[in-house]
């Protein structure tokens, strides 16, 4: 199996998760916080969708599919155009809500498409580029990858607990 399609597997799983910790939310539970610190459902799959689509397209010389179908518009959020949420305060946070969960899938499926169709051309020797060299060692394309989907993991998990813990609540 080459690279590629472990990864390809992996992001899919991604999908699946976003769609499983979105699924069914009224907007009152995707956008309840548990606490006034914590973060919500729609905060996390938007930051986990963003910082994909901010990565992605990056490694892969592509405008973020954010700016280039009108997500920007469609979200309608206070905030910078190319904003990820990296680093957001509690009061960043709470900018962030949604009336639909739709529109979080929405967007994740057309960044999670690109992904696809970025990783199915790759070849073994594409994940040995340099990405990033604002680090030491600098980030090849096989590690932003990864990190990418680690992120986007640990984001849909808590997204998941967020849903839990609201619908328990």
């Amino acid at each position: 199996m080459h690279a590629k399609d472990i990864l390809i597997d992996a992001y899919s799983r991604i999908q699946e998760e976003v769609h499983a910790a979105v699924g069914g939310l009224s907007p009152d539970v995707l956008n309840a916080r548990p606490s006034d610190d914590a973060n919500s459902v729609s905060w996390l799959v938007w930051h986990l969708t963003r910082v994909q689509d901010d990565h992605v397209a990056d490694a892969a010389g592509l405008e973020q599919v954010w700016l280039a179908q009108d997500w920007e518009k469609r979200f309608g959020l206070d905030l910078p155009r190319r904003d990820t949420g990296y680093g957001h305060s509690s009061a960043k946070v709470a900018k962030v809500r949604v009336d639909s969960g739709d529109l979080l899938t929405g967007y994740y499926d057309a960044v999670h498409e690109q992904t696809l169709e970025f990783l199915r051309g790759l070849t073994a020797k594409d994940f040995e580029r340099i990405v990033d060299e604002r680090w030491d060692p600098a980030v090849t394309l096989g590690v932003r990858l990864v990190s990418v989907l680690s992120d986007d993991l640990q984001h849909v998990g808590q997204a998941a607990y967020v849903r839990g813990l609201v619908q328990s609540g």
